[in-house]
């Protein structure tokens, strides 16, 4: 069974251990076109599933040492807004 974390700006839903599986954190400044985005991730070892544009908002689905993670970034300044962590509970 997986199960959802869900970091935000606003607020913290997880465990510790979890938090230590990221390297991009809240507040890192990563860029607001899908070029400077993948640099910065890609320099971090993550792999770039998709990057999508909407609401105001931009979605990064990526991938590092099996796990899986979504990043929200602020569309105006490129700024992670909420991390979402995957992962197994099997």
């Amino acid at each position: 069974m997986e199960t959802l974390k869900l970091l935000t700006l606003t607020g913290l839903i997880a465990t510790a251990p979890v938090l230590a599986l990221a390297n991009v954190g809240l507040g890192d400044k990563l860029g607001t076109s899908e070029a400077d985005i993948r640099t910065a991730l890609e320099a971090q070892g993550y792999q770039i599933e998709e990057i999508e544009f909407e609401g105001g908002k931009i979605e990064v689905e990526l991938t590092k040492d099996g796990g899986e993670t979504e990043l929200v970034l602020s569309d105006t300044d490129g700024v992670v807004t909420a991390i979402e962590l995957e992962e197994d509970d099997d």
